[in-house]
């Protein structure tokens, strides 16, 4: 009886394999063409050692023609809520241009220059680099918390779920308050030195409701959280892109208070109130705790838009190449790194997050950056691309997360682009897989959109992406 029931569970389990395999290939070729590059699980023969490009043009034929392009995707750009200012490029990932609109007429990219900013940080930092915050000893009893611009830094611990966990002011207390002891100090002073940036809180264009409304707080190389609060004013200890409260009105003095609050949970007296001053020179840390790695930074910067990490690149990107970091100075390091890549045209800037109406980037300056940084030729980049929002699932291409939301059709799931929007502009810009297979470049700029058809601009250059995804256009 034993072997018998053991000779069919082993036909039983035999005719399940048999069947899971044949309907694992009748799935593939049941899928549209931009899927059916996906292969039935294999078992290798040897080990692949060379590793293709992540994004590669498996379909053959013709590419899209001009005239095709300018079919389809010239009315929908043609529409009135576009205002006049309209201008676009597509191209292939050569960089071959296969469709274009005044392309190198400069406008207000809003936030789609978050790509510059990324390109720029990537190439001159590395994926890899850091970003530390440290306390060291002062005169006498004191102690100064150093801020190293690091973004992504929070007060207490954040919830599990956020990507990437950054460093934490509660983890740096810990570790002093672990040193002190070690050398029987249990009372001290706190001082706190944000002076690794130079300049004004505030971009040329920027209008203090910035900080009010949510978008970004005074830039600092010192603060927590991106300054955002909870409704009690606290530090909101979590990555939540749709707070849109207040943000932090001094966020560096803010962090040394929070720190000192750690301090004293960690059975480390502070006197007084933390106090302004400069760390001493050449003295090493008592404590530090650095940034996650700054790919894992750029792709959270892209996939909500965050402007605070983006002028924080920005300023690193300054002081890496010599230039003040300041707003005019991590403009003129981004756009010096830029030129040395090839793109040396097409980019005016005044900050590193596309907030100012100020900035000025035309559309082939951006789809040259991303064409670079998806091409295997530059794998340091490749962040500016997995960070980008996807059509319908995440970042700001998703439902609820910007005026961009609400994209779907052709476009979901296979377009990655980056959004952007202020009152009067609506841009977009990133990759798409068209109905073959290919992938196409595309960077579109509306900046002169009337206010009040903000949304409407938005959808557009939606369909525009949707338009794209799902042509031939031959």
């Amino acid at each position: 009886m034993l072997r018998s029931t053991r000779r069919v569970a082993l036909l039983t389990l035999a005719l399940i394999n048999v069947f899971t395999l044949a309907a694992g290939v009748v799935l593939v070729r049941m899928l549209p063409i931009r899927l059916d590059m996906l292969k039935p699980v294999q078992v290798a023969s040897r080990a692949d050692v060379q590793a293709q490009p992540v994004l590669s043009n498996a379909a053959g034929g013709t590419v899209p023609t001009s005239s095709g392009l300018d079919g389809t995707l010239g009315s929908v750009l043609s529409s009135a809520v576009l205002g006049s200012g309209v201008s676009a490029v597509v191209t292939d990932q050569s960089g071959q241009v296969l469709w274009s609109r005044d392309p190198h007429q400069l406008g207000a990219p809003a936030s789609t220059e978050k790509v510059a900013t990324a390109v720029a940080a990537l190439d001159v930092l590395g994926p890899s680099a850091h970003f530390t915050t440290k306390v060291v000893s002062g005169p006498g009893s004191s102690i100064v918390l150093v801020g190293g611009g690091d973004p992504t830094l929070a007060a207490g611990a954040p919830p599990l779920s956020d990507y990437p966990q950054p460093a934490t002011l509660q983890a740096l207390a810990a570790k002093t308050a672990q040193a002190l002891k070690a050398v029987h100090r249990r009372q001290v002073t706190l001082t706190y030195d944000a002076s690794l940036y130079t300049g004004p809180g505030l971009a040329p264009g920027w209008p203090d409701t910035y900080v009010t409304i949510g978008d970004v707080t005074s830039i600092t190389a010192l603060e927590v959280d991106q300054g955002r609060l909870t409704t009690s004013g606290a530090p909101e200890d979590a990555d939540d892109p749709t707070n849109y409260r207040p943000r932090a009105s001094d966020p560096a003095a803010d962090a040394a208070q929070s720190f000192a609050s750690f301090l004293a949970a960690d059975g480390i007296t502070v006197s007084g109130t933390p106090s302004t001053g400069p760390a001493p020179a050449h003295v090493g840390p008592l404590a530090a705790v650095s940034s996650p790695s700054l790919s894992a930074i750029v792709e959270q910067m892209l996939l909500e838009s965050n402007n605070v990490i983006a002028e924080n690149l920005a300023r690193q990107v300054a002081i890496a190449t010599g230039h003040p970091a300041s707003f005019a100075g991590a403009a003129a390091a981004e756009t010096q790194v830029l030129s040395r890549l090839g793109v040396s045209s097409g980019i005016q800037l005044v900050d590193g997050s596309g907030l100012s109406p100020e900035d000025k980037i035309a559309p082939a300056a951006l789809a040259q950056l991303l064409t670079m940084a998806a091409s295997a030729q530059h794998p340091a980049l490749r962040a500016a691309i997995t960070g980008l929002p996807v059509a319908g699932f995440a970042g700001t291409l998703s439902s609820g997360q910007s005026v961009f939301g609400g994209i779907g059709g052709a476009a979901r799931g296979v377009v990655r682009a980056k959004t952007g929007n202020l009152s009067t502009v609506a841009a977009l810009a990133g990759l798409v897989y068209d109905r073959d297979g290919r992938v196409l470049v595309f960077s579109i700029d509306a900046d002169q959109v009337p206010a009040a058809d903000l949304q409407q601009a938005a959808d557009t250059l939606n369909q525009a992406a949707a338009t794209l995804a799902a042509c031939g256009c031959r």
